[in-house]
């Protein structure tokens, strides 16, 4: 899995460098959530190369959230592309994970 993290006013990122988020990525980014989760109570996923993802994908997605959410942190996407935006809000995980339109306005959101 490819993937750029950096930390921007206490909000930990990670950005993925993969047009796909499937079967073959879920497993890696699950267990780079839960480093990023336990380091931090804010975590932002940056999903700008994506441009598909899949049940696996979402379920990572699902895990990230419900990890900083019982850790009492916060989870939020940003820069969604169209395509996975459609698939996020067939599986309704729009009514629950915070998504924001890019990185700049999550990262001051989260850190306030």
């Amino acid at each position: 899995m490819n993937f750029f993290l950096e930390e921007v006013d206490g909000v930990k990122i990670i950005r993925l460098k993969e047009e796909r988020l499937d079967t073959t990525i879920a497993p890696d980014l699950k267990a780079q959530l839960l480093v990023l989760i336990a380091e931090g109570k804010k975590v932002l996923m940056n999903l700008e190369d994506v441009q598909y993802a899949d049940s696996s994908g979402l379920g990572a997605i699902l895990l990230g959230f419900r990890q900083a959410r019982d850790g009492g942190g916060l989870f939020a996407l940003c820069n969604v592309q169209k395509r996975v935006q459609t698939m996020i809000n067939i599986a309704q995980l729009a009514n629950v994970i915070t998504i924001y339109s890019d990185q700049g306005e999550a990262v001051k959101m989260m850190s306030e």
